[in-house]
C-alpha cells in the first residue's frame, strides 16, 4: 500500500526554523512528482514548493524569497521541506502529496494533478 507520513512540524517562534520530512512507502520516490502543501482554517489549499520525478522544482505562492525549500532522497525515499524565517502568517497543516507521471513532466504547483496525500503534519508560528 503506497503510503505517505509526514514529520517534523511544531510550534516555532517567529524568524525560526523547521524541517519537515515525508516519508514515502510504495514505488520509487524517483518514478514520483511530489509537492508540499499547506491549508490553514478558512483558506484554501496552496502549494509551498512542487518537484518534479526528474528533480525540477518550482515554487509555490508563499516561497518568496527563497524562504522555502523543497528537496529529496531517492535512497531513503523522503522528501523535505526546509522552511526559515518563518512568520505566524505561515501557521497551518502541511501536507505532502504525490503522483505517478509516465513521462518527465515539469513540477506541479496544482493540487488537483495530486492524487496520493498524507495527513498532515501542524506548523504553528507565534510572534
Amino acid at each position: 500500500q503506497v503510503r505517505l507520513v509526514e514529520s517534523g512540524g511544531g510550534v516555532v517562534q517567529a524568524g525560526g526554523s523547521l524541517k519537515l520530512s515525508c516519508a514515502l512507502s510504495g514505488p520509487q520516490l524517483s518514478r514520483l512528482g511530489t509537492g508540499w502543501f499547506r491549508q490553514a482554517p478558512g483558506k484554501e489549499r496552496e502549494c509551498v514548493a512542487a518537484m518534479s520525478r526528474a528533480g525540477g522544482t518550482e515554487n509555490g505562492v508563499k516561497s518568496e524569497k527563497g524562504r522555502f525549500t523543497i528537496s529529496r532522497d531517492n535512497d531513503k525515499k523522503t522528501v523535505y521541506l526546509q522552511m526559515n524565517n518563518l512568520e505566524p502568517e505561515d501557521t497551518a497543516v502541511y501536507l505532502c502529496a504525490a503522483r505517478s507521471t509516465i513521462l518527465p513532466v515539469p513540477a506541479s504547483t496544482d493540487a488537483s494533478d495530486y492524487n496520493l496525500w498524507g495527513q498532515g503534519t501542524q506548523v504553528t508560528v507565534f510572534a
